[in-house]
């Protein structure tokens, strides 16, 4: 699958390429558990987190973001240590960790466990398994086998959004997630080829710094997504910011300094069919605010047939543009050597 000439210890670009049939497994998989497993009466769930950080706490995201339109009880997303004052018996708490040691998750979700919160593990093993064994907690297994946690989004959210669909506090998430991983496999054969729609990209970014907006819910998230990929697969900086909020400050940064903007900076935007009339208009004047300022201006549409399908569509597309930045300048996309030696100085 990697392209012929790129470097790739670690099999990033086969991981990244299995992205759907490892959402399709992870259905499977989180229907049997559900199957057997007794949770908590819907009627004494008062509130949900979902503690996770790094490629885990796209999920935290990404799940809050869908929920915010679709739940019944609000969902909130935890990326450091602590557990919210709100947690308690009434608590549903998700800990999603690929690795399950992630020291941060691990905190939150003791800290959740002794507040009475019915917590449940989503992990490849480490010490949420233990945690989940030794308490008799619900725990999803992942696939312990991928080379990085950032590949690893469809094992790990799709527990989670089967569990809360299982309990009625989102609608049957199910047949959107099918749906999306079944297009999926056509998109991928198109983005994975050298020439197609992420290498392109990928030469029309070059190398300026891709800042990349997206628009709130999942679109924000999927513009997260890209900047962190593209932080640890390409080893390059990436930032992103939302709309509707872009109009209210960062648009107005967007004069000065254009003779050096314009050499360093190119601005991505996530697009959909599905946004609302009056943020496809936002969009077109802060590209017309912006494109003498920019080295360019890439607009980027979502296909899929809801919310579920055009984010996963979007973060496939993001996730192939970071590998192809990455063999473009000879960088292996697996290691993060800066991120590895500060987990190893905190330990």
């Amino acid at each position: 699958m990697t392209p012929e000439k790129y470097l790739d210890s670690l099999g990033m670009w086969e991981a990244t390429a299995a992205l759907p049939e490892q959402g399709i497994a992870a259905l499977t998989t989180s229907a049997d558990l559900l199957a057997g497993t007794p949770l908590p009466s819907p009627d004494h769930i008062r509130s949900v987190v979902v503690f996770g950080t790094g490629g885990s706490g796209v999920v935290a995201d990404m799940v809050a973001a869908y929920s915010a339109d679709h739940s019944s009880v609000p969902v909130w997303a935890g990326k450091g240590y602590e557990a919210p004052a709100f947690v308690g018996p009434g608590t549903l708490a998700f800990a999603v960790s690929y690795s399950g040691d992630t020291e941060e998750t691990c905190a939150a979700a003791a800290a959740a466990a002794e507040r009475g919160a019915y917590v449940v593990i989503v992990s490849g093993g480490g010490a949420l398994a233990e945690l989940a064994e030794g308490s008799g907690l619900t725990r999803f297994a992942v696939p312990a086998d991928l080379p990085a946690s950032r590949t690893a989004l469809g094992a790990l959210a799709v527990p989670v959004l089967m569990t809360l669909s299982r309990l009625g506090i989102v609608p049957d998430a199910g047949p959107s997630l099918e749906r999306a991983f079944t297009s999926l496999r056509r998109r991928r054969d198109v983005l994975a080829v050298p020439g197609g729609p992420a290498d392109e990209v990928c030469r029309r970014i070059a190398r300026t710094i891709p800042l990349v907006y997206g628009a709130t819910g999942l679109t924000a998230v999927a513009a997260q997504r890209w900047k962190t990929q593209i932080n640890e697969n390409a080893k390059t900086p990436s930032f992103f910011a939302v709309q509707p909020e872009v109009c209210h400050h960062e648009l107005a940064g967007w004069g000065q300094h254009g003779d050096v903007t314009r050499q360093v900076l190119s601005l991505v935007t996530l697009r959909h069919a599905g946004e609302r009339p009056q943020m496809a208009r936002r969009f077109a004047l802060v590209v017309d605010a912006t494109d003498e300022v920019m080295a360019d201006v890439i607009p980027i549409w979502a296909e899929g047939d809801d919310a579920l399908g055009r984010f996963f569509d979007l973060v496939l597309f993001g996730d192939f543009v970071s590998l192809y930045m990455a063999g473009r300048e000879g960088i292996d996309p697996g290691p993060v050597p800066a991120i590895s030696d500060v987990e190893a100085a905190l330990r």
